[in-house]
This record gives C-alpha cells, structure tokens and sequence, in this order.
C-alpha cells in the first residue's frame, strides 16, 4: 500500500476516534495490524502513533479556547480559570505515576494484542450500555466545572488510567466515571476532553523522549501530514459529539464497540 495512504488513514482513524468514546489506540493498532505498514520501521510507527494525537489537542484547544484562556482582564473569571487548570492537574496525577511507573510492561503485553483489544471494546460496550440504561433518566448533580471538588477530579483521573489498556477509550473511560461520580453528560464530555490536553502532550513529549527525534526528512513530513489531518477531522468530531450528547445516549457507542469487538475475534479466529 501506498505509504502517503497509510499515513491518511491512519491520520483520520486518529481524527475519527480519539475523542469518540471507541477507543483510538485499539482502532490504530487494528488498523495498522490489517493493512501493510512494512514501509515504515517500528520506531517511526510507535512515535507517529503518539505524535500524530497533537493534532487532536490542538482541535481541543481551539474549540474549548473561550473556556479555556487565560488571556482575560476578568479578575473573578480569571481566578477560575486556573482554579480548572489546577483540577486537571489534580486529575493528571494518577496517570502521571501510573504510567511511568507501568508504561513498559503496558507497552510490552498489551499494545500488540489485538486479542486484548477486542475483549476490552466489548467489555466497555456492555458496560456503556448499562451505564446508559441506569444513568437515563437520572438528575445530574453536578452540571458546571466550577462545581466539580478536586477530590471527584482525582478519582476522574484513575478512571483514565484504565485507558492505558487498549481498546477501553480514554475518552470513554473518563466519561463513565464523570457520570458515575455525578457530572452530567455534557460536563463530563467536556472534562474528558480538557483532560486530554495535558494527557496526550505528556504523553507525547514522552515517546518523543524515548525515541529521539532522529526522524528522516520524509518522516517529518509524514508526521506533518497526520498531525494535520488529525486536527482537521478531530474538530469536526469533537463538535459533532458535543452536539450528539445534548440530544441522544451513548448506547450507540456502546452497540459498536460490540459489533467490532465480535468482529475482530472471528478474524482472527479464521485467520488462524
């Protein structure tokens, strides 16, 4: 396959996927596991994975901007701004110790087994859809991030460090804990998808570390590309999900991630 349509799809499954509570790095490593990336050496793979998830925080900066920016002359609307910088610093923190301290064994029994992939997007499918069925109809006690305490934040934070599975969805594992721990739908979208910011450049800036930089000149390009049109489809996404939510239920989420699961077993069952 074409290595320029590698990086394309790759770079829209991105897109598609980070922010969809599917799970992108389980829909990456299918990806990349069924289609021909012989082209590229495993370094480069394992970097570009990580790195091309910039252009998915970038999409979230720019669409959470108004909320998020700190370039205001309201002293009271300044004050909390960086109250909700500091929560997201409380909820980084289990990721921050649990990743360094398991971030090779993850890598090493769990990043190439699509086994393991499939059985989590089908556990989390059915669990999605219980959520959805028991939180239906529920009042949400919780509807602004100004009334989010920093001890719920904490506990949002190690619901995400059951993300470092793939196939569980950040995004997905963040929400079921906001809606568990009393956030609306909407609110816990949107933490989700804050959190995200200083969780994926971490993460980043860490496979960078590892893996240097040491990139050919086409490399950086393909990087460039992806990180491009992650950005562009990841903010097409993350608008289209905040509009969805208002309206419908995640069960939606929850019967594909089923189907794909299901799907991906009986592939590799008749692959055998």
């Amino acid at each position: 396959m074409n290595p320029y349509l590698i990086i394309i799809i790759l770079s829209v499954v991105e897109g598609i996927t980070e922010f969809l509570p599917i799970s992108s790095t389980g829909h990456m490593i299918l990806v990349e596991r069924f289609i021909n990336s012989s082209y590229f050496s495993k370094t480069f793979m394992d970097s570009f994975l990580v790195i091309v998830q910039l252009g998915a925080i970038l999409a979230v900066l720019i669409y959470f901007w108004n909320e998020i920016t700190p370039f205001i002359r309201d002293k009271t609307l300044l004050i909390k701004r960086f109250i909700l910088y500091l929560k997201l610093a409380v909820a980084m923190i289990p990721a921050v110790i649990i990743g360094l301290a398991f971030e090779d064994i993850i890598s090493a029994y769990f990043m190439d087994n699509v086994y393991i992939v499939a059985a989590t997007l089908i556990f989390y499918g059915v669990l999605f859809i219980i959520i959805e069925k028991i939180f239906k109809n529920r009042y949400s006690k919780i509807n602004e991030i100004g009334n989010l305490s920093f001890i719920k934040a904490f506990l949002i934070g190690i619901f995400q460090c059951l993300a470092m599975v793939p196939g569980t969805s950040r995004s997905g594992a963040t929400i079921i804990g906001g809606l568990l721990l009393g956030l609306s739908k909407s609110l816990a979208a949107e933490f989700s998808f804050l959190l995200a910011i200083p969780t994926m450049f971490g993460a980043t800036f860490l496979k960078l570390i590892k893996n240097g930089v040491g990139f050919t000149g086409i490399e950086w390009v393909f990087m460039g590309i992806g990180v491009t049109i992650s950005f562009i489809i990841a903010y097409i996404a993350i608008k289209w999900f905040m509009d969805y939510i208002k309206r419908k239920s995640f069960e939606v989420f929850g019967i594909y991630r089923i189907i794909l699961g299901v799907l991906v077993f009986g592939i590799m069952f008749i692959s055998r």
